[in-house]
Formats: C-alpha cells, sequence, structure tokens
C-alpha cells in the first residue's frame, strides 16, 4: 500500500510538472480566466485553427477545433464568411458567427435611431440632438449614447443618430465613437476609441486588435474590416458589433434631412449580445431584456415611438445618473474623457 500511495504521489508530481512545462513553452503562465483567453495552435491539414485554453475551470488546456463550416476565426472575407468563436469560459465551446452586425438583429440600434429590442420589437427613440441617454444601465453595466442631429426649419422635433457610446463598468470607462467627417471616404477610418481618457490606437487593416493588459475582465476591440468596422468584447458582459457610416446624398435627398455641406453626420450602427443582464436592467435598450417585459410602443405604424426622454437622460455621455439607472460602482475613471464631436459631449 505504502509503495502504490508513492506512485499516486509521483503520478500527481508528474502532471503538476507537465502543466507547468506546457505553461512555460506557451509562455502565458495559467491564464486571466477569461473565456476569450487562448493561445492558437498551428491549423489543422483541413486549414481548420484549433485553440488551446487557458482560462481556469473545465476548459483549462483543452484544445478547441473550429468546426469545417468557419475554419478560421478572423477570415479574409468578413461580408459574406462566418468567423469561428472561441469561448474557453463555461461553455467550452466554438461557434460560427457573423462577425458584423445586422441591423435587423436583436439588440441593434441603426438609422435615426431604430432599436430592436431583446423582446424581437422594433421601435425608435429620437432622444434629441445633442443629448445623452441611457442605454443600458444594470448593476455592474453601464453604457450611454450621445445623439448629434439637425432640425430643418419647420419640424417639431430632431433627426437624430447616435454618434459615440460610452461602456462604463467595473472602474473602467470605453468610449468609441465617429469622427467628425465633413467629406466620406469609405477607405478613410474614422473610429474613434478612448480607454480611461486615453485614445487608442488600433492598426488599420482586418484581423488588427487591441487589448487590455493585467485586466480581470479583458477588453479586446477588433478591426472587422480596413476601416469604419469593429467589433467589442468586455468579458462576461457584451459583445458588440460597430459600423461608422455617414448619411450619403440620396439618403440625405429622399428624408429631407437637410444635411450641411461641410458634415457627413457621421454615426454608428451596433448590435449588442448581453452575457449577464440582471432581471431588473434598465435603459432605452437594456429594459427589453427583462423576463416578462412586454413593450409599450405602438405596433402595426411606420415608425413606433418609444418615449422616456426624461427618464434615460444623463448630464453627460460620461455619466450614469438619470432617473432611473440602476449603475453601481465606486472609483470609477472620469477624468479627460473629453471627445472632438463638432458637438458638445
Amino acid at each position: 500500500m505504502a509503495k502504490l500511495r508513492v506512485s499516486f504521489v509521483l503520478v500527481a508530481v508528474a502532471v503538476v510538472l507537465i502543466a507547468m512545462e506546457a505553461s512555460s513553452v506557451l509562455g502565458q503562465g495559467s491564464g486571466n480566466g477569461n473565456g476569450n483567453d487562448y493561445d492558437v495552435l498551428p491549423p489543422l491539414a483541413t486549414g481548420q485553427e484549433q485553440c488551446m485554453c487557458k482560462a481556469q475551470g473545465a476548459c483549462f488546456y483543452k484544445t478547441l477545433v473550429c468546426p469545417p463550416e468557419c475554419p478560421e476565426r478572423k477570415p479574409k472575407n468578413n461580408k459574406k464568411k462566418k468567423g469561428c468563436f472561441v469561448n474557453c469560459g463555461s461553455k467550452c465551446e466554438v461557434t460560427c458567427k457573423i462577425r458584423r452586425g445586422n441591423c435587423d438583429g436583436y439588440g441593434s440600434i441603426c438609422y435615426d435611431p431604430r432599436f430592436i429590442g431583446g423582446d424581437g420589437v422594433m421601435f425608435y427613440f429620437h432622444g434629441v440632438k445633442g443629448g445623452n441617454f441611457a442605454i443600458v444601465s444594470d448593476e455592474n453595466l453601464h453604457i450611454n449614447a450621445h445623439f448629434i442631429g439637425t432640425r430643418p426649419e419647420g419640424r417639431t422635433r430632431d433627426f437624430t443618430w447616435i454618434q459615440a457610446i460610452s461602456i462604463m463598468f467595473d472602474s473602467h470607462t470605453l468610449v468609441i465613437g465617429a469622427k467628425r467627417v465633413s467629406k466620406w471616404n469609405d477607405k478613410v477610418d474614422a473610429l474613434m476609441v478612448k480607454w480611461d481618457g486615453e485614445s487608442v490606437d488600433i492598426p488599420e487593416y482586418g484581423g488588427a486588435e487591441w487589448r487590455t493588459n493585467g485586466e480581470d475582465r479583458e477588453v479586446i476591440i477588433e478591426r472587422t474590416d480596413d476601416a469604419n468596422y469593429a467589433r467589442v468584447t468586455v468579458s462576461d458582459l457584451v459583445e458588440i458589433t460597430i459600423r461608422v457610416r455617414p448619411i450619403g446624398e440620396k439618403e440625405d435627398r429622399v428624408h429631407h434631412y437637410h444635411i450641411p455641406v461641410d458634415d457627413t453626420f457621421a454615426h454608428l450602427e451596433t448590435q449588442f449580445t448581453f452575457s449577464k443582464l440582471s432581471d431588473l436592467v434598465e435603459g432605452v435598450l437594456g429594459k427589453t431584456y427583462r423576463p416578462g417585459y412586454v413593450s409599450r410602443v405602438k405596433r402595426g405604424v411606420p415608425m413606433p415611438l418609444m418615449g422616456g426622454e426624461d427618464n434615460y437622460k444623463t448630464p453627460s455621455l460620461f455619466s450614469p445618473i438619470c432617473k432611473v439607472c440602476r449603475f453601481q460602482t465606486t472609483a470609477r475613471q472620469s477624468g479627460g474623457l473629453a471627445i472632438t464631436t463638432g458637438v458638445a459631449a
């Protein structure tokens, strides 16, 4: 029995040493526990990419292989191909997803601006030009949107678009916005990113990415095209697909926006996928994810409107304060977050 116990001990030690050796070879330690914490291994002969998970838990050091339907994590043609998404967290799985947003999908905000809620109901929320409104407000996540707009003579309300969003969580603030552009060019990048008040530069080619370093909750911003497309991941909270686009001449003419000649009104089209929202989540979009939520917008009309601007208006793009807001945090990074938009933030 003594020899048997010694054998078990030796085997256990050997397993630990092997794990330590693998960690040393990979050069990444034992990971940070996030679902996107993995090392990319050489692809299979079929071209399928494979990744070794480092996140602590059931997926620790497990190799996940992309399926034949989406063999690459970052396919060259993002418009037509699905990408392989590796989740080394509790799900421990790989899935195929379109890497760009869908303006007709759940959690999307596009156009002037049109929302599709977590309940699948479409509605418009016009806000006011120059205003800031809470899109999502939960205990550990708060997202504001800054509205730009114009009001042609004779109209009683503004035409509005979302120019920037701020994502607040833990003690951090991430800002994604569209730069003011006087003459639009699809090949010129108009995406603006700030992390805790500091500008973030992401190389301008599809697949380029920026990640936080040493944070418990990892943030990844990846370009899904050379310019004006991105995917933002805040681990265990939210994924956002983003496109920066202008108001084109034809669009302006058809809708009678009366866009000035020196401004293309560059704005964001976004789609949100949330990981952990509470049953009491608030916000223009957030509350549509509540269990049992019943939309009060009028169905069957060309432009179903959701009101409540007074409930969701915040003092600034970086403030989590509104009449119904629920965000709870301490020691937020709020300094130096001014952005250049051509309008007051």
